[in-house]
């Protein structure tokens, strides 16, 4: 069995890898070929935490995998981190765990990749600028994936939180000054996302972080931080401007994000206004973007196949690289 940090990880698997291993994840599981039954949740009250299990399983790969995450807030009086989270990787041929990987890191970067290969697959070829709203756990990740599909001149960020803005900038402008684009704290998120041709927001708000009538003609938004049904970032006039609303499971955004749920609920947009799911589009069944004028929304919660294709490509490059602790 390999045990895999995220410094493991960062040594041997790069944005554009994740990004094209979360492509071929949309594409088995619009196939059918995926299985991912969603998240089991259990709850652990007397501690005010929970317990979640996210399996899948993608037979070409004879490959299985489990995403456990343990919510418990006591932990950070202890000096321990709040959600700890592992990746089990399992060789469905012999039931054998050949991996367990940081959760951690694999969810931020397979969350990541997926607003990254939605840019790629449905944003305009010649973007100049990107905006991005939340600087928490996800939002190094998100940053990476937009500035790895498109060649971006600056990245405008936004956060309530001035302090932790700036730390952000700062950090992102060391960290991913190779790419070249110029990464600035934004005055407010409407000067963020004026003139942005991609938008993330990745924030666990309960009312929109940006106003929809600001997002510029062919824009691309991805919306990836709501994923319980009381929880909306998405500014509902989007939607209604969009010519293409996409996502990475119609079922689990239908049950889990308030974006969708909640102006389903009152009567602004039907399911008639959907597109698809982006493996779809992947798999040439749907069409994606048509015009450059065209505004799209891509909305995401998370499917199971991220894990397992993501946990998969990495294992399978930390072996060949001879990285990692091996367990007898």
């Amino acid at each position: 069995m390999l045990l895999l940090s995220k410094e493991d990880m960062k040594e041997v698997f790069t944005m554009r890898d994740a990004v094209e291993a979360v492509k071929e994840s949309f594409r088995l599981f619009s196939a059918g070929k995926g299985e991912a039954p969603g998240h089991a949740n259990i709850h652990a009250p007397e501690h005010g935490g929970s317990m979640m299990y996210t399996p899948s399983f993608v037979e070409e790969m004879d490959m299985g995998c489990l995403k456990v995450v343990n919510v418990t807030p006591e932990n950070g009086e202890k000096g321990m981190p709040p959600s700890p989270a592992q990746v089990i990787l399992i060789d469905s041929t012999n039931g054998m765990v050949v991996s367990v990987l940081d959760g951690h890191y694999v969810n931020e970067l397979r969350t990541g990749a997926a607003s990254g290969a939605a840019f790629d697959v449905l944003a305009n070829k010649k973007c100049g600028k990107g905006a991005l709203i939340g600087t928490g756990g996800h939002a190094a990740t998100q940053l990476e994936a937009m500035l790895t599909v498109r060649d971006l001149d600056q990245v405008k960020v936004f956060d309530q939180d001035k302090d932790r803005l700036w730390a952000f900038v700062e950090k992102m402008n060391r960290e991913l000054g190779d790419y070249g684009a110029q990464i600035l704290a934004a005055e407010s998120s409407d000067d963020a996302v004026e003139d942005a041709d991609l938008l993330i927001s990745a924030t666990h708000s309960v009312a929109p972080v940006f106003d929809g009538s600001k997002v510029k003609k062919g824009a691309t938004v991805s919306c990836v931080g709501s994923n319980q049904p009381h929880m909306q970032e998405m500014d509902p006039v989007v939607l209604k401007r969009a010519s293409g609303i996409y996502f990475d499971s119609r079922k689990a955004v239908l049950s889990e994000a308030g974006d969708i749920i909640i102006p389903l609920e009152t009567g602004l947009i039907t399911e008639d206004d959907f597109t698809g799911d982006l493996g779809d589009v992947l798999l040439g069944d749907i069409e994606g973007r048509r015009s450059e004028e065209d505004i799209i929304v891509f909305k995401t919660v998370g499917i199971g196949t991220q894990d397992l294709v993501t946990a998969k490509k990495i294992y399978d490059k930390a072996v060949a690289a001879g990285v990692g602790t091996l367990l007898a």
